[in-house]
């Protein structure tokens, strides 16, 4: 059974948060003298002169609406990175504790348990880019914290499989930390609305993907109210920038223009996949719940390089397990697709 009191770290346990003014103040006030900003504004903007709302209480109940989840449920985070690393810090004791992964994946995942000196074990994942459920449950044992589920995955851009990852959920007592960044892109249902019969779950998503933002850096966790009471303790105190904040709340009031770019994207992907399917340089293209596929080439080193000297950038994966010869493309505009496809018609050989 999952207790989260036996798994938290102690020093995490009886940590102390940092608390601001803002934090212990409740109710309505016009004069702020409590934390040292600069009250004649700044050379920019005389709005950003003062520290944003540490716990982003409107961010969160407008996300709320979006996701049909209630607001103290969301962390959000600079970018998915931060909610990757408090979770360690958190969770895992350094030298000593243990998480599971599932190569190919998301490589975050295992640099911050290096970063955290937390030892990584890899089910690699099966032929089909499936979970190995032998082997995953090979690998647990006492000291294992969290087990790290992307999906749809990247690189591989497939979504996994629904009842291996509820049995997962079902029969492991830590933490299992299932990353959504990609689920906009897909056919297959969130997990987030499975939170209250799964204590152990965390659902991550992102605001980079299909909401655009990337720029903004903004990541979210959808977890139980005792776990994101545990991300809130450890996180900064002014994690989310005022800047931030605003421009994903604009972009939350254009759910349905984000839906739209999400149709287009989708429709791109497939014709993309069309287009590159003829090309006597692709050898296969594996299926895609995301906005990018991956693509096994003739000497993908060779098409990455000739590539680069047409300016076109695209991530070579040729040395990751399982992804051997492939090549992870983007789904760009409609010019950077026609200017991508054209130019691999001209690959010499092709």
């Amino acid at each position: 059974m999952f207790q989260m009191d036996k798994l938290l770290r102690d020093n995490i346990r009886q940590l102390v948060p940092y608390s601001s003014a803002r934090d212990e103040f409740k109710g309505e006030a016009h004069v702020f003298l409590d934390a040292n900003e600069n009250s004649l504004g700044s050379p920019l903007t005389r709005w950003y002169n003062r520290y944003p709302d540490p716990l982003q209480w409107k961010l969160k109940e407008a996300l709320s609406r979006v996701k049909g989840i209630a607001p103290q449920h969301i962390f959000l985070g600079n970018g998915s990175d931060e909610c990757i690393d408090i979770l360690y810090r958190a969770f895992c004791i350094p030298g000593k504790d243990n998480v599971i992964i599932n190569p190919p994946t998301y490589g975050m995942y295992e640099v911050s348990a290096h970063i955290n000196d937390i030892e990584v074990r890899r089910a690699r994942l099966l032929d089909d880019f499936q979970l190995d459920l032998v082997h995953l449950e090979n690998l647990v044992d006492e000291n294992t914290k969290i087990i790290w589920i992307c999906s749809p995955n990247n690189p591989t851009a497939n979504s996994m499989n629904r009842q291996d990852v509820e049995i997962i959920l079902n029969n492991f007592n830590g933490l299992v930390v299932i990353d959504e960044a990609y689920i906009n892109f897909s056919r297959h249902r969130s997990f987030i609305q499975e939170l209250p019969d799964y204590p152990n779950l965390v659902v991550m998503q992102t605001m980079s993907k299909a909401w655009g933002l990337a720029g903004l850096r903004l990541g979210m966790a959808f977890a139980s109210e005792a776990i994101i009471d545990v991300y809130n303790k450890v996180k900064p105190p002014y994690n989310i920038s005022q800047a931030t904040q605003e421009l994903a709340l604009q972009a939350l009031e254009e759910t349905e223009q984000v839906n739209d770019m999400i149709r287009a994207l989708v429709n791109m992907r497939e014709q993309l996949h069309q287009q590159l399917a003829v090309l006597s340089v692709v050898k296969k293209i594996y299926p895609s719940d995301a906005n990018f596929l991956l693509v096994k080439v003739a000497d993908a080193r060779a098409v990455y390089h000739y590539l680069l000297d047409k300016g076109i950038v695209v991530r070579d994966r040729s040395k990751v397990e399982l992804c051997e010869g492939c090549l992870r493309i983007t789904v760009g505009t409609e010019p950077e697709n026609r200017e991508l496809l054209e130019a691999l018609a001209r690959y010499p050989g092709a």
